[in-house]
């Protein structure tokens, strides 16, 4: 059964699409089975592997507002060789319809995936910058969450919300929901700020900050819009490396699992 991975921050600009497409395409490049889902209404990840939706195909949103079947709205990509549940602009005022929902609301993306979970190792979910519905949505399917912070000032104060909403989710629909990791991005190695603000993950989180972090890259910030994961479209660039790096600690901390 597929470890479903939320990849999560209130906060726009922190990297969450670029890790949840590289990590999604470093696993699938390590021979995993993995499903990317888009649940970003700005369809950002399903635009940066190179996929384009338009109004009428089927989508996320279909698959949990329409009871469409989610067989049907995967769309199965050969670079990266992975399958992709993509989003678009209907995703936007799906916060709005959820609302009016009034049972089992939270639980619609689980429910969706749910019959699928058995053909993947991992599910990769790029989740919107916001901590709506959607969100808790996102939040109640995953086994865990891996949260991307940017190096700078008040990193830590930006993510005190999301780790309430998290524990509120814990509470309500999700006890076994995790933290998967924290994850630095935007890493300046040249300056003191990284450093520190590296030092102050570490000390907040413990073993849960990834040794990993992700070096501010032009070749990162280039792939996507190539619709290329960072490995096709600069295999030996320094964002590649480090994207290898992250994926092969999340399957190591799999293993510790005992998954």
């Amino acid at each position: 059964m597929a470890r479903t991975i939320a990849i999560a921050n209130q906060k726009g600009g922190v990297g969450k699409t670029t890790t949840s497409i590289n990590l999604a395409a470093g696993l699938a490049y390590l021979n995993k089975k993995v499903l990317l889902v888009d649940f970003d209404p700005q369809g950002n990840a399903t635009q940066g592997v190179g996929h384009r939706v338009g109004l009428r195909d089927l989508t996320i949103y279909d698959a949990i507002l329409n009871d469409t079947k989610v067989d049907d709205c995967l769309k199965s990509l050969s670079r990266p060789p992975m399958d992709l549940l993509p989003a678009n602009i209907n995703l936007a005022g799906a916060d709005l319809e959820l609302a009016k929902i009034e049972e089992n609301r939270e639980q619609l993306l689980k429910k969706a995936l749910a019959p699928i979970k058995d053909d993947y190792d991992y599910i990769i979910v790029d989740c919107p910058p916001s901590l709506g519905l959607l969100n808790t949505n996102a939040l109640t399917a995953a086994d865990s969450v891996l949260i991307p912070v940017q190096s700078e000032y008040y990193a830590l104060e930006g993510i005190t919300q999301l780790l309430q909403t998290i524990r509120l989710v814990q509470k309500l629909f999700n006890p076994n929901l995790k933290i998967e990791g924290v994850l630095l991005t935007m890493y300046d190695a040249r300056t003191n700020l990284s450093a520190e603000v590296g030092q102050e993950i570490r000390k907040h989180f413990k073993e849960k900050a990834y040794k990993t972090y992700i070096p501010r890259n032009i070749k990162l910030s280039e792939a996507p819009s190539m619709g290329l994961s960072i490995y096709d479209y600069a295999i030996n660039s320094e964002g590649a490396k480090a994207y290898v790096a992250l994926t092969r600690e999340v399957i190591a901390a799999e293993e510790n699992y005992g998954g």
